[in-house]
Formats: C-alpha cells, structure tokens, sequence
C-alpha cells in the first residue's frame, strides 16, 4: 500500500480544494474516535442538537468553501435496513446540509447493480476533477488515512462511478420518506 497521509495533512486536502470535492461513501460503518460519544448519544435518545448547527471544523470549512463556488457533494450508499451508524449518519447529515453540503443517498443493492464498488466497500473523494483520495480503514472501521492518486484513468473512472451514482441516488428526505 502506498503512504497514507491523516490527521493535518488529510485535512489540508479538503481546505485546497480549488473547484469541487465529491465523496463516495460506502460503508455502513464508521469507528471515527471524535464521533463515539455524538452516536453513543443518539443511539441513547439524546442526540447532540448543537452538532447540527454545524459549528465544527467541517462544517465551517464546507460553507465557506460552498459560499466560495467550491461545492462538496457526497452519495451515502446504504444498507436497507439501517445499521446504528447509518443511522446517526442520517441524523447527522442534516447538519452537512445546513452547511451546504449535498449529501444523496442510494441503497446497496442498487448501486450494486449498476456496477459501483460497494463490495467491498470503496470510500474515495475526487477533488478538483484530477485527483482521488481512497480512504483506508482497519478491521474495526477505524479510518488508517488517505492513499493520493491522480493517474488519468483512476480519476476517469470516479468520475463515472460519481456520475452514476448521483443519477441514481435521492435526496436525503426522500429516502428517509422511503424508509
């Protein structure tokens, strides 16, 4: 595996942004130590409400980059039913959208049969239109860090995986009414 970059370094990817970030995210699981206690929360009855305002890192960081022209836009893909992550993850996007991001969602079976990499699963960020960052995670869902790639035919082939994936995925109140 090639050297991973994480912690600062993988934050300044996304403060670099210069046209536009889009996220593929296929896991049903994420074991990000800054979050267990915002899911301990919400699985208990007490989601943290304040997280929605988006008065964190991320969230500053995408609305400005948004109220700059430089949209973020992500497809969540899930498994039907909803695992716990999934969702909180749902829960919590509403504070992603408030500050701007698109979050769409589609379920795994579909996008399995359209050919998207969701078995195993494949997280990656196109950024820019020229470069993917492929995220990698250990055997507990703990996120290892981000490989860089920008060979032509990689980042062809998120960009079709991106564009088929927004086609065929919904807003995220549309699939929480399908639920």
């Amino acid at each position: 595996m090639a050297e991973l970059v994480s912690g600062d370094q993988f934050g300044a990817i996304f403060r670099n942004v210069r046209r536009s970030a889009f996220r593929l995210e296929t896991r049903d699981r994420y074991n990000v130590p800054a979050e267990q206690e915002r899911v301990r929360r919400f699985l208990a009855g007490d989601p943290d409400e304040h997280f929605l305002l988006g008065a964190h890192s991320w969230g500053e960081m995408t609305r400005v980059a948004v109220r700059e022209g430089r949209p973020f836009t992500r497809v969540r893909v899930v498994s039907v039913p909803l695992g716990d992550y999934s969702r909180y993850a749902l829960w919590s996007a509403q504070g992603n959208l408030g500050a701007g991001e698109e979050i769409q969602y589609l379920d795994r079976e579909r996008a399995a049969a359209l050919g998207l990499p969701v078995r195993p699963p494949h997280d990656a960020w196109l950024l820019d239109e020229e470069r993917v960052a492929v995220l990698h995670f250990d055997d507990d869902d703990q996120p290892l860090g981000a490989e860089l790639l920008d060979e032509a035919a990689t980042v062809v082939e998120h960009q079709r995986w991106r564009d088929l994936a927004w086609k065929a995925s919904v807003s995220r109140d549309e699939f929480s009414r399908g639920l």
